[in-house]
């Protein structure tokens, strides 16, 4: 065996064992806003169309007052804080699965890139930042699963193709949360 393919085989297997660890991550899922339920959004509003500029709606939006605190969904690691045009103030979030959990249109952010998160922890408030300004404030909450599930395809509507990668998160956290509210936002402090 050549070096080179020494080197080749040992960063294939570096890589297996690092999409293998991301697996490990706990996946389980808490509503993303305090005291939330599965009534707080409507479930037909994930592929949505039309829908603004981004012409199909790829998440849920969950209604609270402003300023409602906003938690990590899962257990991971703060990837980006910042603005993003009509997302406003955005986070997002890599937890288990390669899963990417997105939080837009926030009031405040209280998280920085690189923080690691367990689930319901406090990430930031409620808002109506960016295309939202001037509507009800909400929490729009996506999720992307970062590897591609062709299965998933669906040529039958408006940029399918991208069900590959986006998930519809009003159904995982339904089938995890039941109708239940979710426990108290977990104090940094303790």
């Amino acid at each position: 065996m050549t070096i080179k393919y020494r080197k080749t085989i040992f960063v294939l297997l570096l890589l297996s064992m690092l999409v293998a660890l991301v697996y490990l991550i706990p996946a389980n899922m808490v509503i993303p806003v305090q005291n939330a339920s599965v009534h707080d959004w409507n479930r037909d509003t994930f592929w949505y169309q039309p829908w603004g500029k981004s012409g199909v709606h790829k998440g849920i939006d969950i209604f609270a007052t402003m300023n409602t605190p906003v938690l990590s969904a899962s257990e991971g690691l703060v990837v980006y804080t910042g603005r993003l045009g009509i997302g406003g103030n955005v986070v997002a979030i890599l937890g288990g699965r390669w899963r990417l959990h997105y939080y837009a249109h926030l009031q405040s952010v209280d998280v920085r890139a690189g923080q690691w998160l367990r689930a319901a922890e406090i990430i930031g408030r409620v808002g109506n930042s960016g295309n939202a300004k001037g509507k009800p404030p909400h929490l729009h909450y996506s999720l992307l699963s970062l590897l591609p599930r062709p299965w998933r395809f669906d040529g039958s509507v408006s940029q399918g193709w991208k069900k590959m990668f986006f998930l519809d998160p009003g159904h995982e956290l339904t089938i995890q949360q039941g109708s239940t509210r979710i426990p108290l936002a977990i104090d940094k402090t303790e």
